[in-house]
């Protein structure tokens, strides 16, 4: 029995060897940035950036967060709140137009705003042409300021909060609902005091997300001039070229990251609902009286209409109207498909793996699944950093193809859990009967992974693939630290354009990225609109 025993556990073990391998691959770009951070980060560049410039950018970071939150909350909790609960004038339109921005990255947002606010912007031109006023004769707001930044980042990521809410509201209990009408609460009444308290665990965990990925943006803040952390780690490394000092701020960076996550698991583990032992149903909207009605889908379509319309429409308009001024981009996008291909099938391979194990409850799998992860709430630039001094410590000079393995390996440590939890879902609706069956008949672990999770697991693939291949597609500062020479991808070419303040040539690189993100978007919204038993308009 003990040989036997044995035996068993050893199969377990070369299962889990590869989800392991996974694990590892996905943690060490943190684990090195974390060691030379706290051993090697000293020395005169860290001096000069400590004593001048890391007040600036730690509140620089710490703003735009709070800022980024309060609108966001402001924006996504009743938007979401309302296409759930209420019947009105293009309520189902909205529930998924609402979602559109998360299609576009958030310096792209920084880009059409710029233009659309700036002085030779249309909106300061109308007002010139009304009042016949100079430009030192009113006050317009500054996109190129703090509050600008946290406006376009809410813009760009304020849909995970909708999202999240949305699926709270969805499945909160009825009963709890009714009753509360029951007694004479009025409709606020029961958001502020049963809904919103219920929602909190999954309201919380979409703005820890947003706001996740608001302090790992760099193309936004650099364009609008707003020091932050991402900021200072990407020029401690191309200004100063010093990664040792760079890696002490990502050490901050990383430090504000997981206090955004232990936050977020403080806040689900202390609030929640019980939902009641009656059987499932699906909440009743209500209809609006015209006014209402009208008032709210006005809030919805003044949503949709600065998120997402406008600055799209911005870009677009640009591109047509100065398409003489566009410099050619075919060598870019080939630069991009490359690039984000080759880290969407690495992080595909990884996430396939972790899925596998994942069906399979243990040690490793668990272990697996958290680096994942945490390796997606690590921002790009401090992976990227991580992915450099490991290669430097090897003495793996980033030119040519390394370069590309670098970024390769850079992608799929940041997005491999966008790939593996979409698998991991499709596993979870698959019986359990079907790996009891396959025990019975005396299958190994690593034969039912492969005979009967590995069928099942791809049917979640095509999403997951899809999710890798534009989250790629967009990542801005890990590309940009981490390329080869001259080999500019779209991303990094929108913002160079940009940053020389030639918006127009910038243009037609951002809506390509924002075209590429819309297919995974508009198949998110399609899924979770149909994702409701028995739902009607």
């Amino acid at each position: 029995m003990t040989s036997l025993t044995y035996l068993r556990s050893f199969r377990v073990r070369s299962v889990d060897g590869p989800a392991l391998l996974a694990g590892l691959i996905i943690a060490v770009p943190v684990i090195a940035t974390l060691i030379a951070g706290l051993v090697f980060g000293g020395g005169d560049v860290w001096v000069h950036i400590r004593d001048t410039l890391l007040t600036g950018y730690t509140l620089g970071t710490l703003g735009t967060l709070a800022l980024t939150a309060i609108m966001t909350l402001a924006i996504a909790v009743p938007a979401a709140w309302l296409v759930t609960m209420y019947r009105f004038p293009g309520r189902g339109l909205f529930e998924w137009l609402l979602i559109l921005p998360l299609a576009a990255p958030g310096y792209v947002l920084a880009y059409a705003y710029a233009d659309l606010m700036g002085l030779m912007g249309p909106f300061q031109m109308a007002i010139r042409e009304a009042t016949g006023l100079s430009a030192r004769d009113y006050w317009f707001p500054d996109m190129r300021s703090l509050p600008g930044l946290a406006f376009v980042l809410t813009c760009a990521l304020y849909p995970y909060v909708y999202l999240t809410a949305r699926s709270a509201f969805v499945s909160q209990s009825v009963c709890a609902l009714e009753a509360a009408r029951s007694l004479g609460a009025s409709s606020a009444r029961r958001f502020w005091q049963v809904a919103l308290p219920a929602a909190r665990p999954a309201i919380a965990a979409g703005l820890a997300l947003t706001l996740m990925e608001a302090a790992a943006d760099y193309g936004a803040a650099e364009f609008l001039g707003v020091p932050t952390l991402t900021f200072g780690i990407v020029r401690a490394w191309q200004s100063f070229g010093d990664p040792s000092a760079a890696s002490r701020l990502a050490l901050i960076l990383v430090v504000i990251v997981i206090a955004l996550i232990l936050t977020e698991r403080h806040t689900r583990g202390r609030a929640g609902s019980q939902q009641s032992s009656t059987r499932w149903r699906t909440v009743s909207r209500t209809k609006l009286p015209i006014g209402a009605g009208l008032v709210a889908s006005a809030f919805c379509g003044i949503v949709f209409l600065v998120a997402f319309f406008m600055p799209v429409s911005r870009l677009i308009w640009l591109s047509l109207e100065s398409h003489d001024q566009i410099a050619p981009i075919g060598q870019a996008l080939i630069n991009t498909l490359i690039l984000a291909g080759s880290g969407a099938a690495l992080a595909f391979v990884l996430a396939l793996t972790i899925a596998l194990s994942a069906r399979q409850s243990g040690l490793v799998a668990g272990f697996a699944r958290i680096m994942a992860s945490s390796g997606y709430a690590i921002p790009g630039a401090v992976l990227a950093l991580g992915a450099l001094l490991v290669m430097g410590q090897l003495g793996i000079t980033l030119t040519g193809a390394w370069a590309i393995v670098a970024l390769a390996w850079v992608y799929a440590s940041r997005f491999t859990t966008s790939g593996a939890e979409p698998m991991v879902a499709a596993l979870g609706r698959a019986p359990a009967s079907m790996g009891y069956a396959a025990e019975s008949l005396g299958a190994s672990p690593l034969r039912r992974a492969v005979s009967v999770d590995l069928p099942v697991a791809l049917s979640g693939a095509m999403a997951g693939a899809l999710i890798l291949f534009v989250e790629s597609l967009k990542e801005l500062p890990a590309t940009l630290m981490l390329r080869p020479f001259n080999w500019d991808t779209l991303s990094v070419r929108a913002n160079a354009y940009a940053s020389d303040e030639r918006l127009a040539a910038a243009a037609l690189p951002s809506l390509l990225i924002t075209l590429a993100g819309l297919l995974p978007v508009i198949l998110l919204s399609w899924r979770l609109s149909h994702s409701r038993p028995g739902d009607t308009q």
